[in-house]
């Protein structure tokens, strides 16, 4: 196998809502998208008794042997998915960790998807659901990537469409906790997805939402909100609005320039924040 190169595309919420409370996990229902921000991985074929998982980049720090990654390796060699076959695996991380944007979980993703187009994983759709769900939640999303619609159900609705919106996207020196900001959430909301249209990706209809989890995390790191405020306050912006569970914060525009000149606002003002603007995919 010659070597190859994945781009695995940076997840973001653009509305959030938590609904209920299984036994474990919270019930939620999201609206996503995916922004022109990747994680790239470098992947070949080798012949060696055990895969070999290498992470480079920015955002690469502290992660453990444990990752999204190796779970998936393990889940497919235990179930003997690949054919004995083991791969190196370099994952150069440009996506920040912690920060709303599921970089572990479409890594996930983005490899599953690679396995099934070269025809080396060949696994149903059911069975596909479960294997995803033993990685993370989040790693479903990334299953052929578009924007997306997840009810409270669980139900994926998926729209091959681009909403062409450009995006401000701010993370600051610290990330958030997902079991934390979770473990905080004291009241529910009322379902609003449970019948999906493309409609609801209306720039009109997404300023009427909101991210559940905005007042736990601008509780527990004021700097969040005062984020938010500031970027609400860029000329032409059309909402701003956590991503997941944060630390991101990402403000939405409508032309490149806006969002540029938002960038070079918000670079004077924190400068010592990571941003990038980007755009949806």
């Amino acid at each position: 196998m010659n070597s190859f190169k994945i781009k695995s595309y940076a997840k973001i919420n653009l509305a959030l809502n938590v609904t209920g409370k299984k036994t474990k996990l919270h019930k939620i229902e999201t609206l996503i998208s995916f922004i022109d921000l990747y994680d790239l991985i470098h992947l070949k074929k080798i012949k060696k008794e055990n895969h070999k998982i290498i992470f480079k980049g920015k955002f690469s720090k502290n992660i453990g042997k444990i990752n999204t990654v190796a779970n998936l390796l393990k889940l497919l060699d235990k179930k003997n998915l690949l054919n004995s076959q083991k791969f190196e695996i370099k994952v150069i991380k440009n996506i920040p960790q912690e920060a709303g944007m599921g970089g572990g979980s479409m890594n996930a993703a983005s490899l599953i998807n690679f396995f099934i187009n070269q025809k080396i994983l060949k696994i149903k759709k059911n069975e596909l659901i479960k294997l995803t769900s033993q990685i993370s939640s989040d790693v479903i999303l990334g299953i052929k990537p578009t924007i997306a619609i997840l009810s409270h159900n669980g139900k994926l609705k998926k729209y091959n469409k681009d909403i062409r919106l450009h995006t401000l996207v701010v993370k600051p020196s610290f990330g958030c906790s997902t079991k934390y900001i979770y473990s905080k959430v004291k009241s529910f909301s009322n379902p609003q997805f449970s019948f999906p249209k493309l409609k609801m990706f209306e720039v009109k209809y997404l300023k009427t939402l909101n991210n559940d989890l905005e007042k736990i995390a601008f509780k527990k790191y004021p700097k969040l909100k005062k984020i938010k405020l500031f970027l609400s306050n860029t000329h032409n912006n059309m909402f701003v609005r956590m991503s997941g569970s944060g630390s991101s914060i990402v403000a939405y525009f409508d032309s490149k320039r806006s969002c540029g000149n938002a960038y070079s606002q918000f670079k004077r003002k924190f400068s010592s924040h990571w941003c990038i603007a980007s755009k949806t995919i």
